[in-house]
């Protein structure tokens, strides 16, 4: 199986060489969607020739970043995707193990909540209390039965990506996701990853750093995109 594993990532010179040169060592075909940076970080990348690179002459959003990986992987005729973040958070080795479970599943999702790795790490409280929230959606909703809304680290098979329309380009993406899949009737499983948090100084930037603004934004994004999945949005989705 051909796998392709996608990066995005914005203003990452502080993280890009060591993740990028650990996830070298677990994927032989890597691509990072440079979505607009200002920072070193083109520079930096063409110091890694072996590496694809879609570069976004704007900053887009994590959801235009992730688009841009799944047209990539459709038209590079690859098996399957793996994504993961650039900030330290998702550990390069486990790729091959979330890339082994598509032949379970059509997306294989990463849940920092299934297993206990390390007891020291704690979610930032705010943070905490939206992915649990967002997941009572998903779960109650949808009918799934997941324990992580937002993890980054998935994997997709390839003839599962045709089914997503993404038009939300920022961090409200995955939950089009996971309503497209559910439309599409597209199987999931939850694998276990380790929560880490390394630099809880991060930004989703401007209104959103509000939790209280962020979660109605996820609010929206969530009920258009049941609305136009043709789902009915009732009871506790609402």
């Amino acid at each position: 199986m051909r796998i392709l594993t996608a990066i995005p990532v914005h203003n990452e010179e502080a993280h890009l060489e060591s993740v990028l040169t650990e996830v070298l060592r677990f994927s032989e075909d890597v691509l990072v969607v440079d979505d607009g940076s200002t920072d070193r970080t083109p520079d930096l990348l063409r110091n890694f020739s072996s590496v694809q690179v879609i570069r976004h002459p704007k900053n887009l959003g994590y959801g235009a970043g992730l688009r841009s990986a799944f047209e990539r992987t459709l038209e590079g005729k690859y098996d399957g995707l793996v994504t993961l973040d650039c900030d330290g958070q998702h550990e390069p080795c486990r790729i091959p193990e979330i890339a082994s479970h598509l032949d379970q599943a059509d997306i294989v999702s990463g849940s920092r909540y299934l297993q206990i790795f390390d007891p020291s790490q704690i979610p930032p409280e705010e943070r905490r209390r939206i992915n649990v929230e967002v997941t009572r959606w998903l779960n109650e909703c949808l009918g799934l039965n997941v324990t992580d809304a937002f993890c980054g680290f998935k994997a997709y098979r390839a003839s599962a990506l045709p089914a997503f329309e993404i038009t939300d380009l920022g961090y409200a993406m995955p939950l089009q996701v996971w309503v497209q899949a559910v439309a599409h009737q597209l199987s999931i499983l939850e694998v276990p990853v380790p929560l880490i948090y390394l630099d809880e100084s991060r930004a989703f930037g401007g209104a959103l750093d509000q939790a209280d603004y962020r979660l109605n934004h996820y609010r929206s994004v969530f009920h258009e995109a049941m609305r136009r999945a043709g789902l009915e949005v009732s009871g506790g989705c609402r």
